[in-house]
C-alpha cells in the first residue's frame, strides 16, 4: 500500500486486475439481455395461441390490441415467477459462498457450476417456443435462472472481496462497463436476427435459426468469460495479497458508525441499509418493467421491428457506459448520494418525455399507409435513461457492501438482490393487469416514472450524504499494474 507525500494512505485500483473480475458481469449481462429481449415475446406468442388460437402477428393483424394486452399479465407471472426463485436463492448463494473455503476460492466454486448449467440450458429455451412446447420452455427457464442465480451473488461479491471501500464505486463502474459489452453482444445479433421476422412469419415459414444464435453465441460466450475469469482471478492468493489495503479501507469507508466484525449492525448503518433497499427496490420495479415490456411495446404499439429496440439498447448501453465511467469521479466531488439522487432525477425526465413518443402513420399520396415511423425521440429517452441509471446503479451496491464487513460480503450482497429481485417478482405482474385494466400501452412511462419519482424521494429524504476520506489513488501506467 503506497503513502502519499501528505501521509495519506494511497490505496491503488488496479484496473487491469479490476476489468478480468469484470468478465463474470459480461457473462450476466450478455444471458440476461437475450433473455429478457426475446423470452417476453415469445411467452406472447405462445400465451395468445393458447387463448385465442392465434398466434401474436395475426391478433396484432385484426387491429385491436386488446387481445395481446389481455396476455401481457400471464407473460408477467412466468417472468415474476423466475425472480421469485432468485429471491429464495441469491440470499442463500450468498450466505453460502461466505462460509465456502476451497484451493480455488470461495466464489469460484459457485461462478463455474452456475455458468456451465446455464449456458447448456439456455440454447433449448427457443427450441422449445419454436416446438409449441409451453411446458418445456418455461421448466428451462427455471433452470437457467436457478444456476444464474447461483453464479449471480458470488460473481457480482468478488469485486469488493478484493476492492479497499473507498474505491469501490470507481471498481463498481469498470465492473459495469464489462458487463455492457456483454449485452452489446448480444444486442449485435438482435439487429440482424430480427425476432419481429420470426414472430411476424407464417409458421411455415419461420426459421428456428433466427431465434436459436443468439442463445447459442450467448452461451459459448458466458463460458469463456467465467474461464477467463478462472484461469486470470486467484482468489485466495490476492486475498491474502490485499489483507491491509482491505483493513485500510476499512478505516477510510463512508458510513455513520464503524463496522465490526462480529458485533451487531449499529443502528444508524441499518436505518441507512433499510431506506437504500427501500429506494433501490422502487427503482428496480421500474427499470424491470421498461426491460421486460420494451420489445413487445416497440413491436405492438409502436408497430416497428424488433431491430429497433436493439437499437435503443445499443444507445442506452453507450449512455451507461459514459455514465458508469463518470460516476467515480462525480462522487468523489459530491458524494455517492446525490451522485444517485441526480441519476434518479434524469431518469423521471427521460420517462416524461417518453410520454410524447407515439406510434406516427406514414402518409402515402394523401393516404394512411398501415406502416408507421418509429419515434426518433425515444433514442433520446433511452440515451437519458441510460445514462442516469448508470449513476444510480454504479453507486448504490457499493453504498450497501460499505455496510458490512469483509466476512459478509456475500451475505449484503444478496440483501442487495433481495430488494431488486423482490420489485422484479412483483412488477411484472402488477403492470400486466394495470395494461389489462387500461387497455393501453402508453401508460409503461407513467407506471415507471412514478416509480423513479417514488425512490428519488425515499433515497433522497432518508439517506445520509457521507463522503469517504479522500485517498490518493493510482494513476496512469501505475494503475495498471498486475498482481499475476
Amino acid at each position: 500500500m503506497n503513502q502519499s507525500k501528505t501521509g495519506t494512505p494511497g490505496l491503488k485500483l488496479n484496473v487491469g486486475r479490476t476489468c478480468l473480475i469484470g468478465f463474470a458481469f459480461f457473462g450476466i449481462l450478455l444471458l440476461w439481455q437475450v433473455y429478457d429481449s426475446w423470452c417476453p415475446t415469445f411467452l406472447t406468442d405462445i400465451f395468445a395461441r393458447r387463448m385465442y388460437g392465434m398466434s401474436s402477428s395475426a391478433l396484432k393483424a385484426t387491429g385491436d390490441d386488446s387481445q395481446i394486452l389481455n396476455v401481457q399479465w400471464l407473460v408477467g407471472i412466468i417472468m415474476a415467477c423466475d425472480n421469485l426463485a432468485a429471491l429464495i436463492l441469491l440470499p442463500i448463494f450468498g450466505s453460502l459462498s461466505d462460509r465456502t473455503h476451497t484451493s480455488i476460492g470461495k466464489r469460484m466454486p459457485y461462478i463455474l457450476t452456475g455458468t456451465l448449467v446455464a449456458a447448456l440450458a439456455f440454447p433449448f429455451i427457443p427450441l422449445f417456443f419454436h416446438m409449441n412446447n409451453i411446458a418445456g420452455m418455461i421448466v428451462v427457464m427455471a433452470i437457467v435462472l436457478m444456476f444464474m442465480m447461483m453464479y449471480r451473488n458470488p460473481a457480482v461479491a468478488l469485486m469488493p472481496d478484493i476492492t479497499p471501500k473507498p474505491l469501490r464505486a470507481k471498481a463498481n463502474g469498470i465492473i459495469n462497463i464489462m458487463g455492457y459489452f456483454g449485452g452489446a453482444a448480444a444486442t449485435v445479433l438482435g439487429i440482424f436476427l430480427k425476432l419481429s421476422d420470426y414472430i411476424n412469419a407464417e409458421d411455415s415459414a419461420r426459421n428456428i435459426w433466427t431465434i436459436e444464435i443468439p442463445f447459442i453465441v450467448a452461451s459459448v460466450l458466458m463460458v469463456i468469460s467465467a474461464f477467463v475469469l478462472f484461469a486470470k482471478i486467484k482468489e485466495n492468493k490476492l486475498a491474502e495479497e490485499l489483507k491491509d489495503e482491505i483493513e485500510e479501507g476499512e478505516r477510510l469507508a463512508a458510513i455513520e458508525s464503524p463496522v465490526e466484525d462480529d458485533g451487531p449492525m449499529p443502528p444508524a448503518n441499518k436505518r441507512m441499509l433499510l431506506a437504500i433497499l427501500a429506494a433501490e427496490f422502487l427503482w428496480f420495479m421500474a427499470d424491470n418493467a421498461i426491460g421486460t415490456y420494451i420489445g413487445n411495446y416497440v413491436i405492438y404499439y409502436l408497430q416497428s421491428s424488433s431491430s429497433k429496440t436493439m437499437i435503443l439498447t445499443i444507445l442506452g448501453g453507450l449512455a451507461s457506459v459514459i455514465g458508469f465511467a463518470t460516476a467515480g469521479m462525480i462522487a468523489d466531488k459530491i458524494g455517492r448520494k446525490w451522485t444517485i439522487s441526480a441519476g434518479l432525477t434524469v431518469t423521471v425526465i427521460a420517462y416524461i418525455v417518453m410520454l410524447f413518443a407515439k406510434p406516427t402513420e406514414i402518409i402515402v399520396g394523401g393516404a394512411a399507409s398501415q406502416e408507421y415511423s418509429f419515434p426518433a425521440i425515444l433514442f433520446v429517452v433511452w440515451m437519458i435513461k441510460g445514462y442516469g441509471m448508470a449513476l444510480v446503479h454504479n453507486c448504490s451496491f457499493p453504498m450497501v457492501v460499505e455496510l458490512c464487513s469483509s466476512k459478509n460480503i456475500g451475505k449484503f450482497t444478496g440483501y442487495y438482490y433481495t430488494a431488486s429481485m423482490s420489485a422484479q417478482t412483483v412488477t411484472p405482474v402488477l403492470l400486466g393487469f394495470v395494461f389489462m385494466a387500461s387497455g393501453a400501452w402508453g401508460v409503461l412511462p407513467v407506471y415507471a416514472g412514478i416509480l423513479v419519482f417514488l425512490s428519488c424521494l425515499v433515497f433522497t429524504c432518508l439517506v445520509k450524504n457521507i463522503k469517504a476520506v479522500k485517498v490518493a489513488n493510482a494513476k496512469g501506467l501505475e494503475a495498471l499494474d498486475s498482481d499475476d
